[in-house]
């Protein structure tokens, strides 16, 4: 089972329109990513490539309809 270090609202996460990829703060100084598509897919899990937290997304499919 994975361990969630937080959840946090679409809302408060950056979206980059080039990478098509939504990015939230790290504690560890990188950033949660994850990507346009994979929430789109049902994904709600970003991970920080850094180090080993991950958080989940709370989203509803119509919020990615802005991004899109």
């Amino acid at each position: 089972m994975e361990s969630i270090y937080d959840e946090i609202e679409i809302e408060d996460f950056t979206f980059d329109p080039v990478l098509q990829i939504f990015q939230y703060p790290c504690p560890c100084g990188d950033r949660f990513a994850i990507a346009l598509d994979d929430l789109k897919d049902g994904e709600d899990i970003a991970v920080c490539p850094s180090c080993s937290l991950m958080v989940k997304v709370i989203f509803e499919p119509e919020d990615l309809e802005e991004y899109t």
